[in-house]
């Protein structure tokens, strides 16, 4: 029974009805519908600067045959409504034929529970907590200045409605928390930011006072920078750090691996499956299936169960990530990596939790290895190209190594290159496997959708690195 109907003109039979006429000549599609809560709570110079609350609620209906996809969206869900954009998705697959691929199992699988982060708290009880985090964050040391500190709760429910009146539903907890601390000494300003979250309650990361170690990481980052010196420049080894660096992965290398990417030949991964890709050791997967994770689905917003997919295995390309569009035109099957931002926008195939796992070496090895270069703990902003896995990553925690062992903080440290270039300078892979702290939301195509990475310490033979050191 559809949770969406209940206060329209339309009940699962009439929607049905609309859904099958629809797509009846066609490949595929399905009328999606969501029902979206989202909050934002932002406490900034000792006070609460803003709080939002928001509550959306609309449809998404497509239809595809071959490669011609048809989309109308509304936030009235009522019957006029649905045939109108019937209508619409029929006159534009008029000329089109198709065959309606029925193949969706249904999953019983939960990796996270049906709560709602916005309900389950009082804003009372959160704004107090923030100024909890406040007074804390400004109690640690004289030298800081100004705290930023801010909640994001979301809770997600979504149905799946296809042809054959096949109903597939999903309820999607998410949070994150983020404190940001600037810190003042001699005149010099630096600021350090640490989040966590996934998809459980504010509960899980703030009980017993352990959101005290958010705002410890956030002071240590911005202490540390405050005591960094300019970042020298060249072509030099790099150990990158386990977890969060894990987002150079998943930008130049991971978006390369997308199946829409592939099946247009613009991805230099398109005609490499089965062959070598990187150094022996190196395996990654995307997977969605890990529990509470930031990137984790029960079912993709195509309504396929989620799956654990080897993408590289000791450095062989093995497969793709794919949505059901593109793994029917490439022949093999979806991945259940379709993904949309909202019930406004089109699916396409996008990372979940994408990981390298770990390998035999130990970070100690890989920084006595290194003469001379940097050791690269977090990243910040950056700029891919996705076709070529071109980057420019900017380092907000980095540092030098010399003769072997970690020196001073550096700042200003970028890291210059390409994915597949970097795959094959792969030198050592750590037995320190991490997970990001559950901050990372991944934009294409102007959709931002959440995600996680994951990785161990790194050891990268020849990397270009751009610094300020004159």
């Amino acid at each position: 029974m559809s949770k969406f109907f209940d206060n329209t003109d339309l009940d699962i039979n009439k929607a049905e009805s609309i859904v099958s006429s629809t797509l009846n000549n066609c490949d595929d599609g399905e009328l999606y519908l969501e029902n979206s809560k989202s909050e934002s709570i932002i406490l900034d110079d000792n006070k609460i600067k803003s709080s939002n609350f928001t509550n959306d609620v609309g449809y998404g209906f497509r239809a595809i045959t071959g490669d011609v996809v048809a989309y109308s969206h509304s936030n009235d869900i009522s019957e006029n409504s649905l045939k109108n954009s019937s209508k619409n998705l029929k006159s534009t697959l008029s000329s089109y034929k198709g065959n309606y691929d029925h193949q969706i199992k249904k999953t019983n699988q939960k990796f996270y529970k049906e709560i709602d982060p916005t309900d389950n708290k009082s804003m009372d009880s959160k704004i107090k907590l923030l100024n909890k985090i406040n007074e804390y964050a400004r109690s640690i040391d004289a030298s800081v200045k100004q705290v930023t500190a801010n909640f994001l709760g979301e809770k997600k429910d979504i149905e799946i409605l296809r042809l054959g009146g096949e109903l597939l539903t999903d309820s999607r907890p998410l949070v994150r928390v983020n404190v940001s601390i600037m810190l003042e000494k001699n005149g010099r300003k630096e600021t350090g930011v640490y989040g966590v979250g996934g998809r459980q309650s504010y509960d899980d990361y703030l009980k017993n006072e352990n959101w005290k170690s958010v705002c410890d990481e956030a002071f240590r980052i911005a202490n540390t920078n405050l005591q960094s010196k300019p970042s020298p420049a060249g072509e030099m080894k790099v150990v990158l750090g386990p977890g969060w660096p894990a987002i150079l992965i998943h930008e130049a290398i991971g978006h390369g691996l997308e199946g829409d990417f592939n099946r247009k030949k613009t991805s230099v991964f398109h005609d490499l499956v089965g062959k070598k890709v990187a150094s022996d050791g190196v395996t990654i997967i995307d997977d969605g299936t890990l529990n509470n994770r930031r990137g984790s689905l029960n079912i993709d917003d195509e309504g396929t169960p989620t799956e654990k997919t080897v993408l590289i295995e000791n450095g062989i390309l093995k497969n793709f990530m794919q949505d059901r569009l593109n793994a029917r035109l490439m022949k093999t099957k979806s991945t259940g990596n379709g993904r949309r931002e909202s019930y406004k926008h089109i699916v396409m195939p996008r990372m979940r939790n994408t990981i390298m796992l770990s390998g035999n070496n130990t970070q100690e090895e890989m920084i006595k290895s290194v003469d001379r270069g940097i050791f690269a703990v977090s990243f910040g902003g950056g700029q891919v190209d996705i076709t070529s896995g071109k980057f420019v990553f900017n380092c907000t925690e980095a540092y030098e190594i010399i003769n072997g062992k970690i020196g001073a903080p550096l700042k200003g440290a970028t890291l210059i290159g390409d994915g597949p270039s970097s795959l094959k300078e792969i030198a050592m892979v750590g037995n320190d496997m991490m997970l990001d702290p559950g901050i990372g939301t991944c934009g294409k195509a102007g959709q931002g959708v959440p995600v996680g990475v994951g990785q161990p310490s790194l050891l990268i033979n020849k990397m270009t690195v751009g610094g300020t050191q004159i």
